[in-house]
This record gives structure tokens, sequence and C-alpha cells, in this order.
């Protein structure tokens, strides 16, 4: 499993010690969790962002924002943030934001 250290550390330090936050391993890199559910993670150097299908082709005509694509499809709701769109921390913290509005809007798992 390969990932971005510096990243997940990143996200780690930025989540804090919220309550039910966890850590595991998917989609070959690394997902933080809350209540069950995903709220993002690192795979390679990016971001992988879980923001909903409902902002999702929105989120993709943003700069550094490329579709989530494992399989061949296009995984709607998730997007991937290369390094260049994290780089200022306002760009960084407001893509979390916008995971955590997601992951707490749904029920725990």
């Amino acid at each position: 499993m390969t990932y971005d250290d510096g990243l997940a550390h990143r996200i780690r330090e930025s989540l804090g010690d919220r309550p039910g936050l966890s850590e595991q391993e998917m989609f070959g890199g690394i997902a933080f969790m809350t209540r069950g559910n995903m709220v993002c993670g690192v795979i390679d150097d990016a971001l992988l962002a879980r923001i909903g299908p409902e902002t999702y082709d929105d989120a993709l005509d943003e700069p550094h924002v490329r579709p989530m694509d494992i399989t061949g499809r296009e995984m709607r709701g998730l997007v991937l943030v290369d390094p260049p769109g994290l780089t200022a921390d306002e760009a960084f913290e407001t893509w979390l934001d916008r995971c955590l509005s997601f992951a707490e809007s749904l029920p725990a798992k």
C-alpha cells in the first residue's frame, strides 16, 4: 500500500481527536472514517475526497480535481485532488470541511 505519509499526517492533524474517527486501508491507500462512514483518504499523493453525488460535477470543474476511477468507471461522489490543489492550508481545510460535512450528513453505520 503506497500513499503520501505527509498528506495522511496533515489529515490526522486537521481532523484531530474527533469521536468515532478511525483509519482503514481502502482503495490501495488509507481512508479516514467517522461513525463508520468514509470522510476522505489518501491514494498515492492525492486526497481522496468524498463529497457526495450532489456536488460531484461542480467539484470536477475545480482546478487539480479529477474523477475517482479505480475500476474504469467514475465513482460519483468521490474525487481525487492532486497536490497542487492542496498546497494552501485554506484550500486543504476547505476540502476537509466539505468531506466532513458530507460524511456527517450520513447515518452512522
